[in-house]
């Protein structure tokens, strides 16, 4: 180890987050922009699919909703799936190898469910095999996948014990997101307003060799961080995380750098280089539900300063409010409610935005209608703004 270690300071490392994902200034498009990149942040939450839309297209130049569309079900080079944290996200097809290899080696949660409800480790197995052969080649709803599952494994998969929203789940749904993992489930496109999975035919990467790509990505997207930020973006166990980075420091996988507000923390090997303070991200953004950046960006006590964290965090967990950036930190909330093609923004600034805010918020608002393919109204605080065509 060298016996001085760079520092970073909290500006730096949040303006090349920033550029390097499209924040400071939208990324060109091109034919492979959108999946490219979601390889670069590491995917879009898609739990509500607009939020992913957004997150995706404010980051690139000129692109709207039927651009992600297009890259999910048509191209085809995005994947809807369970991701990070076993949230569902848009993933890159060309990195869906990676993801399923690192994802199955995070150890698991099954002591989750309870005792009596809780399948074994063959039981596993089995359900996740029963589940690739009814979705090989085939678009099956949750019932069909159901009577499927129930038909290659017994009666025990269907019983009725797991908890849901409105009712109760079969037993074989808790292995829904194992066989995400192994690549033999993946969300297609929905048949009216029912969700339907597919096998995407994956075959995942080498375990070992894959959580080490990711912690390089996510270094490259997030870092400099710490094995514990790490571990909190994945919902992963701290020791596990800080035993991976260990043995990829040793061979020389990643360096330290010492991060203003953190003390150590890591980089992927020879990306050390940062923005001058004077390149610090500027501007204003509007995230949404769930964006990459609000979730993985640490510490976060320095991206959601003061009454940031009050207003935007529920719990301390972030995603749940969608942003207000200004000059790279988070500085209120926004909502949107949709009628055909009017959409109304409000933005709740925390402190009084300048006239030149107020006109850049204007342009972000705009862009927001161009990628939902929609007409914006802003409102700031108690001042409308008018409408945008």
């Amino acid at each position: 180890m060298p016996t001085t270690t760079r520092k970073v300071s909290w500006l730096a490392a949040n303006a090349r987050r920033m550029q390097r994902q499209g924040l400071t200034e939208p990324l060109p498009a091109s034919p492979t922009a959108v999946p490219a990149l979601a390889g670069i942040m590491l995917g879009a939450h898609a739990q509500v699919l607009s939020a992913a839309e957004l997150s995706l297209g404010l980051r690139l130049d000129g692109a709207t909703r039927a651009d992600v569309r297009a890259a999910l079900w048509q191209d085809r080079s995005l994947v809807k799936t369970f991701g990070p944290r076993g949230t569902v996200h848009l993933l890159a097809t060309a990195d869906a190898s990676l993801w399923t290899g690192a994802l199955s080696a995070v150890p698991g949660g099954g002591g989750q469910q309870a005792k009596d409800v809780r399948m074994t480790e063959a039981q596993t197995d089995a359900v996740v095999a029963a589940v690739a052969d009814a979705l090989s080649g085939r678009e099956l709803t949750a019932d069909e996948l159901t009577e499927a599952v129930v038909a290659g494994t017994g009666s025990w998969a269907g019983d009725l014990v797991m908890p849901a929203f409105q009712g109760m789940w079969p037993r074989w749904r808790q292995a829904m997101h194992t066989a995400a993992h192994r690549g033999v489930l993946a969300f297609g496109p929905n048949r009216g307003r029912q969700v339907t999975y597919t096998n995407p035919g994956v075959t995942p990467m080498p375990q070992d060799a894959a959580v080490a790509e990711l912690v390089r990505r996510y270094l490259s997207a997030y870092g400099p961080a710490t094995p514990q930020h790490f571990a909190k973006w994945l919902a992963a166990p701290v020791r596990w995380a800080t035993d991976h980075f260990a043995g990829l420091a040793r061979s020389a996988v990643i360096e330290e750098v010492d991060l203003e507000g953190v003390g150590a923390a890591w980089v992927a090997a020879g990306d050390a280089e940062f923005p001058q303070p004077a390149e610090a991200a500027g501007g204003v953004r509007l995230l949404p539900y769930f964006d990459a950046f609000g979730i993985a960006s640490q510490p976060r006590e320095r991206l959601f300063p003061g009454r940031a964290a009050e207003r935007a965090l529920a719990g301390g967990q972030a995603g749940n409010y969608p942003l207000l950036l200004v000059a790279g930190t988070v500085a209120g909330v926004w909502h949107q409610r949709r009628s055909g093609k009017r959409i109304t923004v409000t933005v709740e600034p925390l402190e009084a935005l300048t006239a030149a805010q107020v006109k850049e918020l204007e342009r972000e608002t705009e862009r927001l209608g161009d990628i939902a393919e929609g007409r914006t109204e802003l409102t700031v605080g108690p001042v409308s703004v008018g409408p945008h065509a």
